[in-house]
């Protein structure tokens, strides 16, 4: 059975490829310039236009200047709504020597297992506050029943 985060993350077919310009400032962030150009209809002319995105990098191995592959993902966090999908060209240090880019597949896989664990601790506190207010009820009930008895006692002892 998959979950909707399954089914939005499979769904996603295009990917963006661009140049880590900060890594190591965010934990599991790195921002991402992906290349683009927008007209100018006055000079007839395009104009370098460059996008900035936070990227989720689940294993912090990403360094300033790699090139990346990007793909749309889920909201991580405020900003972040992508993920790393691979490492192009590795500038400086040599991906062998860095922690593995974990694919898209498992990263879906480990949020699903989080989700699934968060949704059990859900339903575990819930089942015990449904039954904390039901002792509570009961509780309440049993004084009602000693209140009603009593005023009964006096009743009878003092009549109407």
């Amino acid at each position: 059975m998959s979950s909707q985060v399954s089914k939005a993350a499979r769904r996603v077919t295009h990917e963006l490829h661009g140049v880590v310009v900060s890594a190591g400032l965010m934990q599991k962030t790195v921002k991402v310039r992906v290349a683009g150009q927008k007209w100018n209809k006055i000079v007839n002319k395009f104009y370098a236009d460059p996008k900035h995105y936070l990227v989720h990098d689940p294993n912090s191995s990403l360094r300033t200047g790699d090139v990346v592959a990007i793909a749309p993902g889920w909201p991580t966090s405020r900003h972040k709504r992508h993920v790393v999908k691979q490492i192009i060209a590795p500038f400086g240090e040599p991906i062998e020597s860095r922690p593995v880019v974990p694919s898209l597949n498992e990263i879906i896989a480990e949020r699903e297992t989080k989700k699934n664990a968060k949704d059990d601790r859900k339903s575990l506190r819930r089942q015990s506050e449904h039954e904390q207010r039901l002792s509570q009820k009961k509780v309440a009930a049993d004084e009602r029943e000693v209140k009603r008895t009593a005023w009964e006692q006096l009743m009878v002892k003092f009549g109407p």
